[in-house]
């Protein structure tokens, strides 16, 4: 691995002195022709080009090569984005720069996504759908003065359908996909309907509904499944199986620069947990039986969103958004007779709940050639819910309410075309804590010969989540308690980019891009011992005591000449982290990590098929975990993610269908190295990554008139 890793870095490094070493100058005509349109973070939709901030952008066509259904199939394969599925409770989160979920916002049309324990962090990626995307746009770093708090590591913006130049699109597909080695029709694998119908009604009015259903039978691995009766701890399933049905619609209208859309969302989900214990009851009217304490975790979530664009006297641009959602989870806990499929002695309750009313909106307040400025707010009400286990096994409810009001304002002063400034900073007004402030300031030059540099230095913060303040779990000699009187984190984030784009006579064209950013962030929270009990038993709580450092170097480079489309990133992080647990405490010495990204996609119109190809590399990752006698510097070993795809049209596109494969490097469990002081000697211990090489095949109908 670390004779690849130093063969991409060196192609990296001469892909991109050979790109500033030539002489052709970018023609900005073509350039502005061919560039992508961004949205987020930005005063109105413009070319990226102009973006003061550095915007990473997934297309349509990216999640159509990768026919990808939900989020998490996406992010895995893109730099500094580390995708973590758990097989034990389903879910697939995101950490970025070492970062958890905690710290990267995701949104829908510039609204944050709420889950069970909050909005716009910790989503469940599964449970995000792809089927009426447009785009998806990723700006790393602090991003606090536009989208508040615990946009640390960054945000990500889905961009939904709201138009079509047709007067009807109809559009429906099926896709089957193995899970490993493993496929039946109906009893394993992975099996995916979708159908959504869109219809331009006027030059005005504009509505769509929309329907997938995933199921996804789950992973046996050297599991037995559900009907497995010896009790040697393999029953059940290694990942869970699921059921996921999303829908959504969407309204829109616009007219002489007035927009208004609407959109609404519900998810059902279904998880299965089968336990691997395998008990023996009797009963006088059925004899001797086998069965198994099994449950199951229900979610659902309603999302609804109505936005406003328009003008007020003629010049003062304003957009608003309100919006309301809920996500709840139930647990449904039963016993399972093996032998005769029978369910027994059910117990259904809610488990966690979020309940968020949430608006935004910005005014322009002035607009001229050479200054913009627009004032915003934000207001956010959280209406939490929580079952806790306290002591001596009793169950407490927790309701609580977060909210946040906040106010910012941002400007762009443009001195000229080629160099613009971007201040902004907000105040956060608090419910629970101490008010809040977020201070940006960003930057953009455009040089000679397709230079583009650009810089940002931003203060951010992150509130304490639900958990970390409420959480209570006191059983069998442990105690981990929340911390009502934990403060928000505060960080500062430094970025400077500098972009090459040049073009050549064959009309190929060459963009490379070079980033160094720094992260501090102070105050963090984290879980400590804080004491023992009257027990003896040790007391852990979250705390506010941590401290992170992070730095990232990354280069991307594109390449395309005529129907081929070649891209190649690099990313070294490095990450010192000091914890103090009470008992323990870590140095703060780096720690670091590489990660290597490439894809590589060919269309050939005769057939009107594109061939496509995504591999990752991510390097060694190190962590501290607790020990007997101290922290234990933990390593996790390096992998490769390769998938394949092919994607061909027919009958003037009306049929489309993609075969491909995904992890064909068949990667399954990952080492993580950790010290057993007891026998005086290092152990290996398995992660859980993926489940093996899957091979899939869609089949979607468009039909357009």
């Amino acid at each position: 691995m670390q004779i690849q890793t130093k063969a991409f870095l060196s192609l990296s490094v001469l892909f991109t002195i050979n790109t500033f070493s030539q002489e052709k100058v970018l023609d900005t005509t073509k350039a502005t022709n061919i560039e992508e349109v961004v949205v987020t973070g930005q005063f109105e939709p413009q070319s990226l080009k102009k973006s003061v901030h550095q915007v990473r952008i997934i297309s349509k066509a990216d999640i159509q090569n990768l026919a990808a259904n939900n989020l998490g199939d996406v992010l895995n394969q893109y730099l500094n984005i580390t995708v973590r599925p758990s097989g034990s409770n389903g879910k697939s989160t995101v950490s970025m720069f070492g970062l958890d979920a905690q710290y990267f916002k995701i949104l829908i049309d510039n609204v944050p996504l709420v889950n069970e324990g909050g909005v716009g962090n910790n989503i469940d990626l599964s449970q995000i759908n792809l089927n009426d995307v447009e785009q998806i746009e990723i700006i790393e770093g602090s991003m606090g003065v536009t989208h508040g708090a615990n946009a640390v590591s960054g945000i990500l913006n889905i961009i939904t359908k709201k138009s079509s130049t047709n007067k009807w699109d109809i559009n429906a597909f099926v896709q089957e996909e193995t899970v490993g080695k493993e496929y039946a029709l109906f009893d394993e694998g992975k099996h995916i309907q979708g159908l959504r119908v869109s219809h331009s009604i006027t030059d005005e009015w504009y509505a769509a509904i929309g329907a997938t259903r995933t199921d996804f039978k789950g992973f046996l691995n050297n599991r037995n499944g559900k009907d497995y009766t010896v009790n040697d701890f393999t029953r059940g399933y290694s990942w869970l199986p699921k059921e996921q049905l999303n829908t959504n619609a969407t309204i829109g209208y616009k007219k002489n620069g007035f927009r208004a859309f609407y959109r609404f969302e519900f998810l059902d989900e279904n998880i299965d947990f089968y336990n691997s214990t395998v008990q023996s009851g009797y009963s006088t009217a059925l004899g001797a039986f086998r069965y198994s304490e099994d449950m199951r975790y229900l979610t659902n979530r309603f999302y609804h969103n109505l936005n406003v664009v328009g003008k007020i006297f003629s010049d003062m641009n304003y957009n608003v958004s309100i919006s309301h959602q809920k996500q709840q989870r139930q647990i449904e806990e039963f016993n399972y007779r093996i032998q005769s499929d029978e369910e027994y002695n059910l117990d259904k309750f809610k488990d966690q709940s979020m309940e968020v009313l949430y608006s935004t909106g910005t005014l322009d307040v002035l607009k001229t050639d050479k200054i913009n400025l627009q004032l915003g707010y934000e207001a956010v009400n959280n209406q939490g819910f929580s079952l806790i286990e306290g002591e001596n096994n009793t169950t407490k409810i927790i309701r609580e309410r977060l909210e946040n009001y906040d106010f910012f304002a941002v400007s762009e002063l443009k001195f000229s075309e080629n160099f613009s400034l971007r201040p902004g900073v907000r105040y956060s007004f608090q419910s629970r804590f101490d008010d809040q402030y977020a201070v940006s300031l960003g930057a953009r030059r455009l040089l000679k010969q397709g230079f583009e540099l650009r810089g940002s230095i931003g203060r951010s913060f992150r509130t304490p989540t639900f958990e970390e303040l409420f959480t209570e779990m006191v059983f069998s000699g442990h105690n981990y308690i929340g911390n009502e009187d934990l403060v928000p984190e505060t960080s500062m984030s430094y970025e400077a980019s500098i972009k090459k784009s040049t073009t050549f006579d064959s009309s190929a064209a060459l963009i490379n891009t070079v980033i160094v950013s720094y992260m501090d962030i102070k105050d963090r929270i984290d879980m400590a011992l804080v004491g023992l009990d009257q027990g003896g038993a040790q007391i852990n709580q979250y705390i506010n005591v941590s401290k992170y450092n992070m730095w990232n170097v990354s280069s991307s480079n594109q390449f395309r000449l005529n129907n081929w489309n070649v891209n190649l990133g690099v990313a070294f992080v490095g990450v010192s982290q000091l914890i103090d647990n009470g008992q323990f405490k870590t140095t703060d010495e780096y720690l670091y990590s590489v990660n290597v990204n490439t894809s590589i996609s060919y269309t050939l119109p005769k057939w009107q098929t594109v061939f496509a190809a995504y591999y990752k590399y991510t390097g060694k990752q190190q962590q501290y975990v607790v020990g007997e006698s101290g922290y234990i510097l933990s390593e996790i070993d390096p992998y490769s993610l390769l998938d394949l795809t092919v994607r061909k049209t027919f009958f003037n596109r009306q049929l489309e269908a993609t075969i491909g494969a995904r992890n064909l490097f068949d990667i399954k469990n990952i080492n993580q190295s950790r010290v057993n002081e007891g026998g005086g000697h290092s152990v290996d211990s398995q992660l859980l990554l993926a489940y093996g090489t899957s091979y899939f095949l869609k089949l979607a109908y468009n039909l357009n008139f």
